[in-house]
């Protein structure tokens, strides 16, 4: 079939690829190169790199909402108009161009979590699965009907993690809707909007540490973490930014940061979490351990949640 795919981070990607392995890809269209590091140089987005190294024909326009940009993409004819974590809503004259449907890949057990942060709130939430949903894009939030669902374990995954695994699945998902729309035998199902929850953006505040939580709680809050909201605290003076933990034995009282052989263990309120990488404010990544051997934290040595701001 003819498609137009459009997508934009590393999520995307997987589902690109193997469109390009079994259909005529005919535009990708992705968000605009964005600044990025510290020289805020312009950054292509990983769907942008992937499309040029296949040599696909690539469009980035500021905005969707233009009468030329909905004429080209129409004048490609696609059969299916094919989204994967594009990053922007599709006006209704961009959903009607595909001549079979447009479709989208979310990363979601539809219609739990709705929304841009399903994989976020899955673990926050403590789910014990998500997948991913090929839905018929209309013009409600992650509202259309599906025609296939997959299953995926949530375990100990984090956000990184589980969105990976997600794509790989999600693509393979993607491939097979195509051939069921393409031979007739797609069946969508409607959702039930009753059972609907939303995953709104994950904040930092969603995502931080204190003594107060329940140990579950702040082992989930660290998995749902990333760059955008990351999991920050205060030991001592110096605020940390942590990015791994693992589940400790060990009874550490709330608010005690202190290091067992070598390991970095905060308490928690009914329990303790053992920190097995972490970012010092204004220094590198480093493992918990080497962190609390530099620390030299003393006999009772406080932390806390860092101060707003």
């Amino acid at each position: 079939m003819r498609v137009v795919f459009m997508g934009t981070p590393p999520f995307a990607v997987p589902s690109l690829l193997a469109l390009a392995g079994g259909h005529e890809v005919v535009a990708v269209y992705t968000r605009p190169d964005k600044p990025a590091g510290r020289g805020r140089g312009l950054h292509p987005s990983a769907v942008k790199q992937a499309a040029l190294g296949r040599g696909l024909e690539l469009r980035q326009p500021a905005t969707l909402a233009d009468d030329a940009v909905v004429s080209e993409l129409r004048s490609f004819a696609p059969d299916v108009v094919a989204v994967a974590a594009f990053g922007v809503i599709l006006p209704r004259a961009l959903l009607d161009v595909a001549r079979i449907a447009p479709v989208n890949v979310h990363a979601s057990l539809l219609p739990r979590w709705r929304g841009a942060a399903p994989v976020q709130r899955a673990i926050l939430a403590g789910d014990e699965s998500t997948g991913v949903t090929i839905m018929r894009m209309t013009e409600g939030l992650d509202t259309g009907p599906y025609c296939l669902q997959r299953e995926v374990a949530v375990d100990d995954h984090t956000t990184l993690s589980l969105t990976a695994e997600l794509a790989e699945v999600g693509a393979v998902a993607l491939v097979e809707a195509l051939h069921l729309m393409e031979d007739g035998t797609a069946v969508w199902t409607d959702q039930d909007d009753s059972s609907a929850t939303y995953a709104d953006k994950v904040s930092a505040a969603d995502v931080a540490l204190s003594p107060d939580l329940p140990v579950i709680e702040a082992y989930r809050r660290i998995r749902a973490s990333n760059r955008q909201a990351p999991s920050r605290a205060c030991i001592g003076s110096t605020g940390v930014t942590v990015t791994a933990a693992s589940w400790s034995p060990e009874r550490v009282e709330p608010g005690v940061a202190h290091s067992h052989g070598s390991a970095l263990m905060l308490g928690f309120a009914d329990g303790a979490l053992e920190i097995t990488q972490l970012t010092p404010q204004g220094r590198a990544s480093m493992q918990g351990a080497a962190y609390a051997r530099g620390a030299r934290l003393g006999e009772g040595t406080r932390w806390g949640a860092c101060r707003a701001g």
